[in-house]
């Protein structure tokens, strides 16, 4: 064994009592690790089997045994047995690389700079046997999940571990039986402040996540019953039909667009939108951006945007989520207070008026159609045309004009969305 190695297996010891120390300093459910000395003993035990393997095994570039690999395995099936979450999981898993890479900086600069050829046979065996260890350490860790957790609260963790880039997704969905696909759908479902006598939610959200088998989680609001329901809704691309024409080669491919149009979302979107707002009874309002895996963090920021710029509406058949192409002006609006206060003032001057912002939404709703607008309001149209004369008479705007169409739109779906409340 060479210099390098050797001091590496001098300093073996040391630096699993550093590790532990460190996990104890700065992860707070490691907390325990300063009360109790079994915990601390066995945690020491591995951190200084992992170094001495790694002493052992790096020098002829040995792969780990399948021992070692089920080692690892039970180390993190008895973490997540104990409670452990995956923010800690992560946290752990950084910091060990962090302080093993460090070690060996360490050892290098003991040398003074010899061993040159040592410490790349080293960093040549320490990535791809590292990340043996990691895939070994999670699915030993998924495995215990399984047993401790429900199947809805799985599904939690999934969509929580897609959201935040942690790869133990991967086993995570294969635990679920899910796929993860190359893009999907990130929606958002917003639900207001519900009374206090409505019924919690946890039964119709395990039965969303059984019948539309995908990542799915509640987020409670800052309301004592309000919050937003999270769904990564897989999305495949279409089935190439055989057609005659140019080759694949002199066939350009579009650029992917940066969010769907309404009509071209998938129906399961929709459908878990529906089946949603009707389990809980009440308006809600649902917004979604599409995105690929590794943009579904900023995918659920803009999604959420869109949900709360929408408008409140009740279970129909009509019902689906929003997109940028429904609320892009609203979104606008709500970057701008002056221009929402302004709104909010011409939404004010029609308080007067009998149902006058229920008649608009209608009246936009069904395209400026005189006898489906009066039918979907079940009124006469006389009466339908009198409510359209007294919103111009009170706002000064004609709401069959372009001009009228463009801000009242938008002071219905502010008004719709609560965003005035």
């Amino acid at each position: 064994m060479g210099s390098f190695f050797a001091e590496l297996a001098r300093q073996a010891s040391a630096n699993a009592r550093r590790e532990v120390e460190a996990y104890a300093r700065e992860i707070p459910e490691f907390g325990f690790l300063d009360t109790n000395s079994r915990a601390r003993a066995e945690t020491q035990e591995y951190a200084l089997w992992l170094r001495r393997r790694t002493v052992e095994l790096s020098p002829d570039n040995s792969e780990l045994s399948d021992d070692d690999l089920g080692y690892i395995a039970a180390i993190g099936e008895s973490r997540a047995a104990a409670g452990m979450s995956l923010d800690a999981r992560q946290r752990v898993l950084r910091l060990h690389t962090s302080l093993m890479l460090r070690e060996i900086n360490e050892a290098t600069e003991a040398q003074r700079g010899a061993g040159v050829d040592e410490l790349m046979r080293m960093m040549n065996w320490f990535a791809p046997q590292g990340e043996r260890g990691i895939r070994a350490y999670s699915q030993g860790f998924v495995t215990a999940l399984r047993h401790r957790l429900p199947y809805v609260e799985q599904a939690a963790l999934l969509a929580r571990s897609l959201l935040n880039g942690d790869p133990i997704s991967a086993e995570l969905a294969s635990a679920l039986g899910m796929e993860l696909p190359e893009r999907c759908a990130v929606t958002v479902i917003r639900v207001p402040d519900r009374p206090v006598g409505d019924r919690d939610l946890e039964s119709e959200i395990e039965a969303l996540v059984k019948t539309h088998h995908a990542p799915i989680m509640w987020c409670p609001g800052s309301g004592s019953r309000s919050g937003e329901l999270i769904a990564l809704i897989p999305l495949h691309p279409p089935t190439p039909q055989a057609s005659p024409g140019p080759s694949p080669a002199e066939t350009v491919q579009p650029h992917p667009v940066p969010d769907l149009a309404p009509d071209l979302l998938p129906d399961l979107v929709s459908d878990l939108v529906r089946d949603f707002a009707q389990a809980v009874g009440r308006p809600c309002a649902a917004g979604t951006a599409t995105s690929s895996l590794s943009e579904v963090a900023d995918a659920l920021d803009l999604a959420r945007r869109i949900s709360r710029a929408a408008p409140l509406r009740r279970a129909s058949a009509r019902l689906r989520p929003h997109t940028v192409s429904d609320v892009f002006v609203e979104l606008a609006v709500a970057d701008a207070p002056f221009v929402d206060e302004w709104l909010h003032a011409v939404g004010r001057s029609l308080q007067p008026g009998p149902d006058l912002l229920v008649t608009l939404d209608a009246y936009y709703r069904h395209d400026m159609h005189r006898g489906a607008t009066a039918a979907a309001l079940n009124v006469h149209p006389r009466t339908l045309d009198y409510r359209l004369r007294r919103v111009r008479e009170l706002a000064g705007i004609d709401p069959g004009s372009t001009r009228g169409v463009r801000i009242f739109s938008s002071v219905v779906t502010r008004r719709l969305s609560d965003a005035w409340h």
